[in-house]
């Protein structure tokens, strides 16, 4: 069962990753750069400040620490621990892999922490504007295209960013309910 999905997670990557043009090379190559996206983060700092006022401070705080975490999680242990190349590192696919400006990563790449943190940022967000802003929801396809973007660029299988979007919704959703709870007994007016 496990060569099965493996061998399914090969071919479904190299399926994904062939679909590659030279206008979307570049797309791709910006959209993963997380520093491009530091004025959208930003904004959605803002954004609870603006909404919650100062008690915005406990959604800030709280949605750093599963961004945070999840990169820990992931980057910190996973990787080290499964040491599973990164197919632009595999010796095996050597020549194989679209890989776009010569971005190949780290070595490893079991799970994607760029899919876990995308996740937790868009769980956590979309928990906590749901009720009053439900355009609040495609904010998954940012995250999605993020996750995309992995696999496109040739440094993430399928199932790495499959993993590390599981994590990261878990650590959203996980740390939301913590910051909800702290607000409700401690901050209720």
């Amino acid at each position: 069962m496990i060569d099965f999905l493996i061998n399914l997670d090969h071919e479904l990557f190299f399926f994904l990753n062939g679909l590659h043009t030279d206008w979307l090379d570049t797309f791709m190559y910006w959209y993963t750069n997380k520093r491009i996206w530091i004025p959208f983060y930003i904004l959605l700092i803002a954004w609870m400040i603006k909404e919650f006022r100062w008690k915005g401070l406990i959604f800030i705080l709280a949605v750093a620490a599963s961004v945070g975490l999840a990169d820990l999680i992931i980057s910190g242990f996973m990787k080290p621990f499964f040491e599973r190349y990164r197919p632009s590192r595999d010796p095996q696919w050597e020549g194989m892999v679209h890989i776009v400006n010569g971005h190949t990563g780290g070595r490893f790449g079991f799970a994607s922490s760029h899919a876990g943190t995308a996740f937790a940022l868009a769980t956590f967000i979309y928990l906590l504007f749901k009720e009053k802003y439900k355009w609040v929801v495609w904010i998954f396809l940012w995250a999605s295209l993020m996750a995309y973007t992995r696999i496109y660029i040739g440094v993430h299988y399928p199932g790495d960013i499959l993993v590390g979007g599981v994590i990261g919704m878990l650590l959203g959703y996980v740390f939301h309910a913590i910051a909800k709870a702290i607000k409700h007994k401690w901050f209720s007016n």
